[in-house]
């Protein structure tokens, strides 16, 4: 058997109906995991699960509010009841308030801290029991570029991304006795609908992207589906408590 293939595996993919979720969703299935797309929106997840469907695997939906502790609880105990196990967790639901620092309210703060950080705690706490009575598990965190740089009108944003980083090489650490791998992918500029958003916003920021980026463009959402299977995958069995930089690039240059 292919070190890389997930038959019969299950991943949870928060925030798997689009952008960066997605394209990861897609390369966990392709290699055979069967996916649960835990979001908010039914429509987007209904189509989500029917593109993942026709990669040949098993796909659901099912809502959740992820900085809601009894919903990421309630998403787990579902998952479980339905299939049995839950073999990977990828932690990608998150939201941006663009403004600088001194502008941003403390619900603002708040807001992104909770959805990027504190749901990232959550839904990890909520599997370890799980995965521990396994005998291990996989568990991928979504950073950014921002858990590197700083960026002026991105300062909860900012903080929530290496608060990822950091989160995850504690739990790396603490998990490791059972087995269990927990790393974090560190996007570049992936063209997404919240970087769509970004540009319409932040003045210059497609051609200064392009010009720091060796790669020459910007990201595809499918560029992020070789790293999700690697990380969930046994090939990455002796790799944990790492930040995996998908950039062209980018973080690369001084």
């Amino acid at each position: 058997m292919s070190t890389f293939d997930l038959t019969g595996r299950v991943a949870v993919v928060t925030g798997g109906n689009g952008g960066i979720g997605l394209g990861m969703a897609r390369g966990l299935a392709s290699a055979g995991a069967t996916i649960v797309v835990a979001a908010r929106n039914r429509d987007k997840s209904d189509k989500a699960v029917a593109e993942l469907s026709s990669l040949g695997g098993r796909a659901v939906a099912i809502a959740v509010d992820v900085a809601d502790e009894a919903s990421v609880n309630a998403l787990v105990r579902a998952t479980v009841d339905r299939f049995g196990r839950l073999d990977v967790l990828v932690n990608n639901a998150g939201i941006n308030i663009r403004k600088p620092p001194q502008d941003l309210t403390l619900a603002e703060w708040r807001q992104v801290i909770d959805t990027n950080l504190t749901s990232a705690f959550l839904a990890c706490r909520a599997v370890y029991p799980t995965m521990k009575a396994q005998g291990g598990g996989k568990i991928i965190n979504i950073g950014s570029m921002m858990s590197i740089f700083g960026a002026p009108y991105a300062p909860a944003y900012s903080a929530s991304k290496g608060g990822i980083v950091q989160l995850t090489k504690a739990m790396a650490a603490a998990w490791a006795p059972d087995h269990i791998q927990v790393n974090a992918v560190l996007p570049g500029w992936i063209d997404t609908e919240l970087t769509i958003n970004a540009r319409r916003e932040v003045r210059g920021l497609h051609e200064r992207v392009l010009a720091r980026t060796p790669a020459g463009r910007w990201g595809g959402i499918d560029d992020l589906g070789g790293v999700a299977v690697f990380l969930a995958s046994a090939a990455s069995d002796f790799v944990t408590g790492t930040e995996i930089a998908v950039d062209g690039g980018y973080s690369s240059q001084g």
